[in-house]
């Protein structure tokens, strides 16, 4: 959930959530005793496709007492800067790879619940409710609240939405695709990592929806795979840009994630090493890739109404290879492409020795009771 405007890559791990405004008016209704709030909207603006801002709840509390807050919490603005040179990239020390593992093991568990009460009628706002408490309980703090006034505890992109979508009260439909983007600070650090979900089951996305899905799914593992010390971080691009052209689909060039530019570039952005984490999160989109940004100055849709979608892992680089921070666990959902990925069978955690024999045994059990 860290997509920013195209720039530089950076690799290190300080929130690259988005640069934005606050996303509501002053206005407001009551509804069953709560306050919602309308969302900026302007009269001539044209929509791309069918989704439409609804209300929203006002932004949720987080106790101070309890849990450790990320710097922007208070006011809105993140006071870490990226460096000022892409190849100037951090390397962890042991201590602060324990926290992220342990703050990548929060988000993931927190996504697979979320991930658990997509279906035809609940409303993302209530998805928002369920990751904020879930984040709350595990003794965390919700990143995307109050970042540059974000005023949710995930992102929640529908349809058509490349990213930063506002939970509000517009209720999810069967065939409806739907990436969940979470984020938890955790002792100072962020795990991150997104997912799609199909509302109603695999069975109610059309074909073009279980394409897009797929290949979405297997040029990010392509692109994963190819993580490892003394890679170069540019050439992430062209790896994902490759396959998603020749299925037909396009990736969004006008986004970055913490840095990395998911298409073929030529920007200098360091070599990888042991140490360094990171995220890759292709966001890839059925027709064009150029967006369009609604009034609230967050939620970014395709400017043709096609659908759009993502995955994202926080990774880790290890003398070995890489592995997923933000991996799935023994409780988590396997979907139909990570069962039908020509691939990559089965759920992937990394390329690691460790990481490889973690995850045989997790596939193991998890593909035997799918």
């Amino acid at each position: 959930m860290n997509k920013k405007k195209k720039r530089r890559p950076s690799t290190n791990n300080s929130k690259g959530f988005a640069s934005g405004g606050s996303s509501s008016s002053t206005s407001s209704s009551l509804t069953g005793g709560t306050t919602l709030i309308k969302p900026k909207i302007s009269s001539n603006f044209r929509y791309a496709g069918s989704i439409r801002p609804g209300l929203q709840t006002p932004k949720r509390t987080v106790p101070s007492e309890k849990i450790k807050f990320p710097d922007y919490a208070l006011d809105g603005q993140p006071k870490n800067r990226p460096a000022l040179f892409p190849w100037v990239i951090e390397t962890k020390k042991p201590d602060e790879i324990e926290k992220m593992r342990a703050a990548g093991r929060c988000a993931r568990e927190v996504l697979d619940l979320a991930g658990r009460e997509v279906r035809p009628g609940i409303t993302t706002d209530e998805i928002d409710r369920i990751v904020h408490e879930a984040t709350v309980a595990r003794g965390a703090y919700p990143s995307p609240l109050n970042y540059h006034n974000f005023p949710k505890s995930c992102c929640t992109s529908v349809n058509e939405v490349i990213c930063h979508g506002i939970p509000d009260d517009r209720p999810l439909e069967e065939g409806d695709i739907v990436n969940i983007d979470i984020t938890c600070h955790l002792n100072g650090y962020h795990g991150d990592c997104s997912e799609m979900f199909v509302v109603g089951g695999e069975e109610a996305a059309d074909n073009v929806a279980r394409r897009l899905l797929q290949t979405t799914y297997d040029c990010w593992v392509k692109a994963l795979n190819f993580v490892k010390p003394g890679n170069d971080y540019k050439d992430i691009g062209a790896i994902i840009e490759d396959h998603v052209t020749e299925q037909g689909f396009t990736t969004v060039k006008s986004f970055c994630g913490h840095g990395i530019l998911h298409y073929r570039n030529s920007e200098p952005a360091g070599k990888m090493a042991p140490g360094h984490t990171f995220t890759i999160e292709p966001m890839i989109c059925e027709g064009a890739a150029t967006y369009l940004m609604w009034p609230d100055d967050w939620t970014a849709t395709t400017k043709d109404g096609g659908r759009s979608a993502q995955f994202e892992h926080t990774l880790l680089i290890t003398p070995d290879g890489v592995e997923a921070l933000t991996g799935k666990i023994e409780t988590s959902p396997v979907q139909f492409w990570e069962r039908e990925s020509k691939l990559h069978s089965g759920v992937w955690l990394g390329t690691s020795g460790a990481a490889k024999e973690r995850e045989a045994g997790l596939n193991a059990s998890l593909l035997s009771s799918s």
